[in-house]
């Protein structure tokens, strides 16, 4: 496929559809690079702490324990999309919070709720803020 011909699929709405990733032409090279260069925040810093999501136990107390932690948090709109989504692993009523927030103010509030739901001493924050 020509170069000129591809430029011609992608104004006639074509796009990626007809160009194909891998066809040789520039523009197919130029979408999909940003593709497979992209890796998560925090996939360093999983592999350096001992706790992660894969240990979550599957007892009942403790999911229910996540899931009430997860609403609690998801419920609060002052937080950011990354806070929303840090990871809550539950363990013998013992919660870990891991994954990258905001600020040290969006750090505290998640690791209050989760003290809040699970109870004094029983939360390891490993919340970190992105600089």
């Amino acid at each position: 496929m020509n170069s000129r011909f591809a430029m011609r699929m992608l104004m006639m709405g074509a796009g990626v559809v007809a160009l194909g990733v891998g066809s040789g032409c520039p523009v197919s090279r130029a979408i999909a690079s940003p593709l497979r260069s992209q890796e998560p925040d925090n996939t360093a810093n999983n592999k350096q702490q001992d706790t992660t999501a894969d240990q979550q136990k599957e007892t009942a107390a403790d999911r229910e324990l996540a899931k009430k932690i997860r609403q609690a948090i998801v419920d609060d709109n002052s937080l950011s999309t990354s806070a929303h989504n840090v990871k809550i692993i539950v363990g013998d009523g013992v919660v870990v919070l891991k994954g990258p927030v905001q600020s040290e103010d969006e750090k505290k509030s998640i690791g209050e709720k989760a003290e809040q739901i699970a109870g004094a001493g029983k939360v390891k924050n490993q919340l970190t803020v992105k600089s």
